[in-house]
């Protein structure tokens, strides 16, 4: 693992089952999230046509909210095409969900994907516990936070304000555990 310092971040890069990943906080990349931004690539090299995303559903709500309203601006034309991915991926794709995690879970994420068995694949119980378990003081349900897999990559975006060590850790943490996930069930043939 190493550490690179920077006037306006860190970046710290390590390795999962062999793959590289990387994790950065500095100046957010993405409008819908205000301050610093927690983000995390891994380079996985799994099935590529797998699409799981997992957001908080205070951020689903607003970016489905956001979309429509740039869908239905009578007064534009054509449709951005700077808008972040994670919208268009919400027009194309259904939510889905399954009875055996708790209510509390789904009131408090969303997962959008290509197919409900390739999400219940990733969406392990113990990755599902440990979204559920941050440590205090705990980022709220409000907070934008998003676990992408698609391409073969998967990906962590997160508002994070002044770092705290537990809550860095435990992103870390849970970004390994989607990571080790993804490796056990989408292999690439």
């Amino acid at each position: 693992m190493s550490y690179t310092p920077a006037a306006s971040g860190f970046s710290v890069d390590g390795k999962v089952g062999g793959k590289p990943w990387k994790l950065e906080w500095g100046r957010a990349s993405r409008k819908y999230i205000k301050g610093e931004e927690l983000r995390a690539r891994a380079e996985l090299g799994v099935n590529p046509d797998v699409l799981v995303v997992l957001m908080s559903r205070p951020l689903k709500e607003a970016l489905e909210k956001q979309a429509y309203a740039l869908y239905t601006d009578t007064l534009q034309t054509s449709v951005d095409p700077n808008l972040p991915e994670e919208m268009r991926i919400l027009a194309m794709y259904q939510e889905v969900g399954w009875e055996t995690m708790s209510r509390v879970f789904w009131s408090r994420y969303a997962l959008v994907a290509d197919d409900r068995e390739h999400a219940q694949a990733w969406l392990d119980p113990n990755l599902a516990r440990q979204l559920m378990e941050w440590p205090a003081p705990a980022p709220g349900a409000e907070v934008p936070f998003m676990l992408m897999l698609l391409r073969g990559k998967a990906y962590l975006r997160m508002q994070q304000g002044p770092l705290h060590m537990p809550t860095l850790q435990h992103a870390v943490q849970v970004f390994n555990a989607a990571c080790e996930t993804a490796l056990g069930a989408f292999r690439a043939s």
